[in-house]
C-alpha cells in the first residue's frame, strides 16, 4: 500500500475499527494539557505532535510511534497495525499522519472530526462533531 495521505475515518468508523482490530492503535496527538484536562478517548495513547511550552513539532514523533508498534518497521513493504490518529478537530492529526507516511509508515488513518469537532456559530466545540459529540467512550484526568 502506497499512501500519500492518511485515510479519513469518522469517529464512529474509528471506534468500529478499534473494536474489530484489537492490535490497532489510537494515538492522541494533541498537547499534554489537552489530553489531560479536556479529555481523551478511552484507550488512546498520548504522543504529542506539537506540545507546550514552545509549540514546536515533536522531532521524535515517528520514533515514538515506531517504539509503540513493538520495535518499528522492518521494511517499506511490511504491513503493521492500523495507526489511527486523533487531535481536536482533525487538522494536526492529518499533518502528523502525512509525516508518518513520509517516514515510511503505512496503514495510517485520521479521525477527520477529531475529539471535539469544529467550532459552531457560538465558537463552541463538541456540538457539531467529534468523538465526544458522538458519545463514544472518553475519560478526563
Amino acid at each position: 500500500m502506497n499512501q500519500k495521505d492518511p485515510i479519513a475515518l469518522s469517529p464512529k468508523q474509528a471506534a468500529e475499527m478499534l473494536e474489530e482490530q484489537p492490535n490497532a492503535l489510537l494515538i492522541d496527538v494533541r498537547s499534554s494539557m489537552e489530553f489531560l484536562f479536556v479529555g481523551h478517548p478511552k484507550g488512546a495513547v498520548h504522543i504529542a505532535w506539537i506540545d507546550e511550552p514552545d509549540w514546536d513539532i515533536n522531532p521524535n514523533f515517528a520514533v515514538e510511534i515506531r517504539k509503540l508498534i513493538l520495535g518499528g518497521i522492518c521494511g517499506d513493504e511490511e504491513q503493521h497495525p492500523a495507526i489511527i490518529l486523533i487531535c481536536r478537530s482533525g487538522k494536526r492529526s492529518f499533518e502528523a499522519g502525512i509525516h508518518l507516511l513520509q517516514s515510511g509508515f503505512n496503514n495510517v488513518y485520521n479521525v477527520d472530526e477529531g475529539f471535539e469537532g469544529e467550532l459552531n456559530d457560538a465558537h463552541q466545540r463538541s456540538t457539531v462533531g467529534g468523538w465526544r459529540y458522538h458519545k463514544l467512550p472518553w475519560e478526563q484526568c
